[in-house]
């Protein structure tokens, strides 16, 4: 019952079998998009305690391994496209160094 969603996903690097850091990109833009969908596939976030009841926060991380690095609209006033990009905040690039010292 729910609305028309599309994410596409891209692993980019798998760690010792229990986590995986991808890089979506969606043609929709639906609330809590990228949790649903890959909780759906049997792969939910990090972090999640919404969509990911299997305690996936070994971590102790702030909130979900969820980071948009790029953002693209088209402004709802001008029209204009925009878009903007973000650092990684240092709670994921730690999460990543600590992930990969276990590899």
């Amino acid at each position: 019952s729910g609305r028309h969603a599309v994410t596409h996903y891209q692993v980019l690097e798998r760690y010792h079998g229990r986590f995986t850091h991808i890089q979506c990109r969606l043609e929709t833009g639906r609330t809590h998009q990228i949790r649903v969908h890959m909780a759906s596939i049997g792969h939910p976030l990090a972090g999640d305690f919404l969509y990911n009841k299997n305690g996936g926060n070994p971590y102790h991380l702030p909130g979900q391994a969820l980071h948009a690095r790029v953002l693209g609209f088209q402004h709802p006033a001008t029209g204009k496209y925009l878009e903007v990009s973000a650092p990684f905040p240092e709670s994921f690039l730690e999460l990543l160094e600590k992930l990969k010292m276990i590899k």
